[in-house]
Protein backbone atom coordinates (compact mmCIF):
# COMPACT_ATOMS: atom_id res chain seq x y z
CA UNK A 1 0.00 0.00 0.00
CA UNK A 2 2.53 2.72 1.28
CA UNK A 3 5.03 2.15 -2.01
CA UNK A 4 2.12 3.44 -3.48
CA UNK A 5 1.47 6.80 -2.05
CA UNK A 6 3.24 10.25 -2.22
CA UNK A 7 4.92 11.97 0.54
CA UNK A 8 5.24 15.56 0.61
CA UNK A 9 7.60 16.54 3.62
CA UNK A 10 7.66 19.79 5.70
CA UNK A 11 10.53 21.41 3.59
CA UNK A 12 9.07 21.42 0.67
CA UNK A 13 5.05 21.92 0.91
CA UNK A 14 3.44 25.09 1.95
CA UNK A 15 0.09 26.30 1.69
CA UNK A 16 1.00 28.11 -1.13
CA UNK A 17 3.07 25.56 -2.98
CA UNK A 18 -0.01 23.03 -3.00
CA UNK A 19 -1.19 23.50 -6.74
CA UNK A 20 2.09 23.29 -7.85
CA UNK A 21 2.70 20.03 -6.36
CA UNK A 22 0.40 17.97 -8.73
CA UNK A 23 -2.46 18.04 -6.01
CA UNK A 24 -6.31 18.30 -6.60
CA UNK A 25 -8.19 21.51 -5.76
CA UNK A 26 -9.74 19.34 -2.93
CA UNK A 27 -6.55 18.12 -1.96
CA UNK A 28 -5.34 22.06 -1.71
CA UNK A 29 -8.08 23.29 0.05
CA UNK A 30 -7.84 21.00 2.71
CA UNK A 31 -4.25 21.22 3.16
CA UNK A 32 -4.40 24.80 3.59
CA UNK A 33 -7.48 24.50 5.69
CA UNK A 34 -5.49 22.08 8.41
CA UNK A 35 -2.23 24.32 7.74
CA UNK A 36 -2.25 25.65 11.13
CA UNK A 37 -2.49 22.06 13.21
CA UNK A 38 0.72 20.91 10.51
CA UNK A 39 2.47 23.94 11.37
CA UNK A 40 2.15 22.99 14.94
CA UNK A 41 3.13 19.69 14.60
CA UNK A 42 6.09 21.23 12.53
CA UNK A 43 7.03 23.54 15.82
CA UNK A 44 6.58 20.82 18.23
CA UNK A 45 9.10 18.60 16.40
CA UNK A 46 6.47 16.04 16.27
CA UNK A 47 7.45 13.44 13.23
CA UNK A 48 4.85 14.34 10.67
CA UNK A 49 4.90 13.41 7.52
CA UNK A 50 2.23 14.19 4.97
CA UNK A 51 0.82 11.66 2.22
CA UNK A 52 -1.20 12.23 -0.83
CA UNK A 53 -2.71 9.20 -1.87
CA UNK A 54 -2.95 9.22 -5.80
CA UNK A 55 -5.50 6.46 -6.17
CA UNK A 56 -8.82 6.72 -5.97
CA UNK A 57 -9.57 5.55 -2.43
CA UNK A 58 -13.43 5.05 -2.15
CA UNK A 59 -14.41 3.95 1.09
CA UNK A 60 -11.33 5.62 3.02
CA UNK A 61 -11.66 8.60 5.55
CA UNK A 62 -10.59 11.50 4.00
CA UNK A 63 -8.10 12.47 6.12
CA UNK A 64 -6.77 9.74 8.75
CA UNK A 65 -3.40 9.16 10.82
CA UNK A 66 -1.30 6.10 10.20
CA UNK A 67 2.63 5.13 11.68
CA UNK A 68 5.01 3.71 9.74
CA UNK A 69 8.53 3.14 11.56
CA UNK A 70 8.40 5.52 14.26
CA UNK A 71 6.94 8.31 12.51
CA UNK A 72 3.39 9.91 11.66
CA UNK A 73 1.68 9.98 8.57
CA UNK A 74 -1.14 12.35 7.64
CA UNK A 75 -3.23 10.53 4.97
CA UNK A 76 -4.84 12.24 2.24
CA UNK A 77 -7.50 10.07 0.49
CA UNK A 78 -9.68 12.60 -1.74
CA UNK A 79 -9.47 11.24 -5.01
CA UNK A 80 -12.03 9.37 -5.82
CA UNK A 81 -13.62 9.69 -2.65
CA UNK A 82 -17.14 10.69 -2.19
CA UNK A 83 -16.79 12.01 1.02
CA UNK A 84 -14.35 14.34 -0.07
CA UNK A 85 -16.20 17.00 -0.76
CA UNK A 86 -19.92 16.47 0.62
CA UNK A 87 -17.93 15.99 4.15
CA UNK A 88 -17.17 19.80 3.64
CA UNK A 89 -20.28 20.85 2.19
CA UNK A 90 -21.83 19.84 5.35
CA UNK A 91 -19.82 22.58 7.08
CA UNK A 92 -21.16 26.07 7.25
CA UNK A 93 -18.79 27.84 5.28
CA UNK A 94 -17.13 30.23 7.85
CA UNK A 95 -16.96 27.45 9.98
CA UNK A 96 -14.90 25.46 7.38
CA UNK A 97 -11.26 26.53 8.21
CA UNK A 98 -11.37 26.00 11.79
CA UNK A 99 -13.31 22.30 10.90
CA UNK A 100 -10.25 21.59 9.52
CA UNK A 101 -8.23 22.51 11.88
CA UNK A 102 -10.07 20.61 14.31
CA UNK A 103 -10.00 17.60 12.07
CA UNK A 104 -6.42 17.50 11.65
CA UNK A 105 -5.75 18.55 15.21
CA UNK A 106 -7.89 15.22 16.12
CA UNK A 107 -5.43 13.20 13.79
CA UNK A 108 -2.45 14.96 15.65
CA UNK A 109 -3.92 13.55 18.96
CA UNK A 110 -3.12 10.55 17.70
CA UNK A 111 0.56 10.87 16.78
CA UNK A 112 0.96 12.20 20.00
CA UNK A 113 -0.10 8.84 21.30
CA UNK A 114 1.72 6.69 19.20
CA UNK A 115 5.02 8.84 19.61
CA UNK A 116 4.72 8.49 23.61
CA UNK A 117 4.39 4.75 23.08
CA UNK A 118 0.69 5.14 24.70
CA UNK A 119 -1.29 3.68 21.73
CA UNK A 120 -4.43 1.78 23.01
CA UNK A 121 -2.68 1.95 26.13
CA UNK A 122 -5.00 2.90 29.72
CA UNK A 123 -3.84 5.57 32.17
CA UNK A 124 -1.97 3.73 35.33
CA UNK A 125 -5.10 2.68 37.13
CA UNK A 126 -7.09 1.78 35.29
CA UNK A 127 -7.63 -1.90 33.57
CA UNK A 128 -9.84 -3.22 30.25
CA UNK A 129 -12.65 -5.00 31.40
CA UNK A 130 -13.85 -8.16 28.94
CA UNK A 131 -17.44 -9.24 29.47
CA UNK A 132 -17.20 -12.74 30.47
CA UNK A 133 -19.40 -14.32 28.29
CA UNK A 134 -16.87 -13.64 24.79
CA UNK A 135 -15.03 -16.52 23.64
CA UNK A 136 -11.31 -15.55 23.87
CA UNK A 137 -11.55 -14.79 19.95
CA UNK A 138 -14.34 -12.20 20.06
CA UNK A 139 -12.65 -10.99 23.34
CA UNK A 140 -9.69 -10.14 21.55
CA UNK A 141 -11.70 -8.40 19.07
CA UNK A 142 -13.96 -6.07 21.54
CA UNK A 143 -11.40 -5.28 23.62
CA UNK A 144 -9.46 -3.96 20.55
CA UNK A 145 -12.70 -1.68 19.29
CA UNK A 146 -12.96 -0.53 22.62
CA UNK A 147 -9.41 0.44 22.54
CA UNK A 148 -10.07 2.08 19.09
CA UNK A 149 -12.92 3.81 20.83
CA UNK A 150 -10.63 5.29 23.38
CA UNK A 151 -8.16 6.42 21.23
CA UNK A 152 -11.24 8.26 19.05
CA UNK A 153 -12.16 9.75 22.04
CA UNK A 154 -9.25 11.24 22.99
CA UNK A 155 -8.84 12.48 19.36
CA UNK A 156 -11.97 14.22 19.56
CA UNK A 157 -11.03 15.75 22.55
CA UNK A 158 -7.63 16.92 21.46
CA UNK A 159 -9.50 18.50 18.12
CA UNK A 160 -12.08 20.28 20.42
CA UNK A 161 -8.92 21.59 22.58
CA UNK A 162 -7.34 23.19 20.03
CA UNK A 163 -10.99 24.78 19.07
CA UNK A 164 -11.31 26.07 22.19
CA UNK A 165 -7.60 27.22 22.82
CA UNK A 166 -7.16 29.01 18.70
CA UNK A 167 -11.12 29.51 17.83
CA UNK A 168 -13.17 29.88 21.01
CA UNK A 169 -15.81 32.17 19.03
CA UNK A 170 -16.34 28.83 17.04
CA UNK A 171 -16.68 26.63 20.27
CA UNK A 172 -20.08 26.15 20.76
CA UNK A 173 -20.79 25.61 17.02
CA UNK A 174 -18.12 22.89 16.40
CA UNK A 175 -18.82 21.34 19.64
CA UNK A 176 -22.63 21.18 18.37
CA UNK A 177 -21.49 20.00 14.70
CA UNK A 178 -18.97 17.19 16.67
CA UNK A 179 -22.27 16.04 18.35
CA UNK A 180 -24.14 15.56 15.14
CA UNK A 181 -21.25 14.06 13.61
CA UNK A 182 -20.73 11.43 16.20
CA UNK A 183 -24.79 10.59 16.85
CA UNK A 184 -25.27 10.22 12.95
CA UNK A 185 -25.58 6.21 12.31
CA UNK A 186 -23.98 5.96 15.62
CA UNK A 187 -23.04 1.85 17.08
CA UNK A 188 -23.03 1.96 20.51
CA UNK A 189 -19.44 0.25 21.42
CA UNK A 190 -18.18 1.30 18.64
CA UNK A 191 -15.20 3.44 17.29
CA UNK A 192 -16.30 6.12 17.02
CA UNK A 193 -19.24 5.98 19.70
CA UNK A 194 -16.72 8.95 21.63
CA UNK A 195 -20.31 11.15 22.89
CA UNK A 196 -19.21 9.93 26.31
CA UNK A 197 -15.86 12.08 25.84
CA UNK A 198 -17.36 14.86 23.74
CA UNK A 199 -20.33 15.86 26.14
CA UNK A 200 -17.92 16.42 28.49
CA UNK A 201 -16.25 19.21 26.74
CA UNK A 202 -19.54 20.99 26.19
CA UNK A 203 -18.38 24.13 27.52
CA UNK A 204 -15.02 26.16 26.63
CA UNK A 205 -13.52 26.59 29.64
CA UNK A 206 -13.26 22.66 30.08
CA UNK A 207 -10.11 22.62 27.50
CA UNK A 208 -9.37 26.29 27.77
CA UNK A 209 -6.06 26.22 30.18
CA UNK A 210 -2.63 23.95 29.39
CA UNK A 211 -1.26 22.16 26.11
CA UNK A 212 -3.70 20.40 24.14
CA UNK A 213 -2.54 17.33 24.88
CA UNK A 214 -2.72 17.79 28.47
CA UNK A 215 -6.02 19.25 28.57
CA UNK A 216 -7.59 17.26 26.62
CA UNK A 217 -5.94 14.00 28.64
CA UNK A 218 -8.07 15.62 31.81
CA UNK A 219 -11.23 15.19 30.40
CA UNK A 220 -10.41 11.83 28.77
CA UNK A 221 -9.77 11.04 32.07
CA UNK A 222 -12.92 11.68 33.21
CA UNK A 223 -14.13 9.79 30.25
CA UNK A 224 -13.02 7.04 31.44
CA UNK A 225 -14.09 7.20 34.71
CA UNK A 226 -17.35 7.57 33.75
CA UNK A 227 -17.00 4.46 30.98
CA UNK A 228 -16.11 2.22 33.53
Amino acid sequence: MWRRLASLGFGVLTPWACAAADLTPTEVRWLKGAWPVIEFARVARLPLDIIVQPQAAPGAAPLAMAFVNGRCKLVLSMRGNPEADPTLNRIEPELRDAALELMAAHELGHCRRYVDGAWYALPAGFSAIVPDALTAEWGIAYSAMQAARREEGYGDLVGLTWTAQHHPQHYARLHAWLVRERSTDLVHGGPHDTLAWVQLAGHRMTLAQGSIFAAAAAVWTLGLNADD
